[in-house]
């Protein structure tokens, strides 16, 4: 179930060595009190100095309101469902991944380990790995990277639409134990780095803690849910930062 990841905004990282008695339901209730459904039907993105550099990601619903597909405008992932119940996952993994969408040169979110979580149960810092070539001697060398990511007040937006596609469901059945019984690697991870809150700042920092590359999001609400999103991206070592709009549109509209 390894596109479980694409759906969380932010998807996964190494097993924690804690132990987590709430369920992801509980937790996200703690933070949010109880939230309005609101499933997305897709999300467009348009990049605001470049009118071709734009795309879509459709979401797909069956008769009963459960998720059956994302749909990226190349590729498609698909929810199987055996008597209710969330069975089986595939096609592409990256749909909905926050640095899928506006091209962040890194992959914190599908390598890195969670080393921080904030008041409210978010991960907050994430340590993962990149590969600096050394020209001295011709070969790439291991360097940890952070990623700090800051949050709006506000739930995530993806919890009812993760929840639609019994996502929510398999990760309440989920312990971050060590002394548990083994469980999918996939799944601990996803739960381990879901959010309670809508991210809106990522920070990337390299070994010495200076900032490399930003990813800033600046979100209109209706209520609990954001409509629209501007995003900016900004490398601290090239002139091609970006600015995107990112509008977000739900069943029944």
């Amino acid at each position: 179930m390894r596109s479980i990841k694409h759906l969380l905004l932010f998807s996964s990282v190494a097993i924690l060595n804690f132990s987590c008695d709430d369920s992801t339901s509980d937790e996200f209730e703690e933070v949010n009190g109880k939230v309005e459904t609101k499933l997305i039907s897709s999300i467009d993105v348009a990049s605001a100095e470049n009118s071709d550099d734009s795309s879509s990601i459709i979401f797909s619903y069956n008769s009963e309101l459960q998720l059956n597909s994302i749909f990226d405008g190349t590729e498609t992932t698909n929810f199987i469902y055996e008597d209710g119940n969330l069975a089986n996952v595939s096609g592409n993994v990256d749909n909905g991944n926050v640095e899928e969408l506006y091209e962040s040169p890194y992959d914190a979110f599908e390598t890195g380990q969670v080393e921080e979580y904030d008041e409210n149960g978010n991960p907050s810092v994430i340590k993962f790995i990149e590969y600096d070539y050394d020209y001295m001697t011709g070969e790439e060398e291991v360097v940890y990277y952070t990623a700090e990511i800051s949050y709006d007040d506000k739930p995530n937006p993806f919890y009812k639409t993760a929840e639609a596609a019994g996502l929510i469901d398999v990760m309440d059945q989920v312990r971050l134990n060590f002394a548990a019984a083994p469980q999918a690697e996939e799944i601990v991870r996803a739960k381990a780095l879901f959010p309670n809150n809508n991210p809106s700042q990522v920070l990337y920092k390299n070994e010495e803690g200076e900032i490399e590359y930003t990813i800033n999001m600046s979100y209109t609400y209706d209520g609990d849910y954001p409509t629209t999103a501007t995003v900016s991206t900004v490398s601290e070592h090239s002139d091609e930062n970006e600015t995107y709009v990112t509008t977000f549109s739900y069943v029944g509209e």
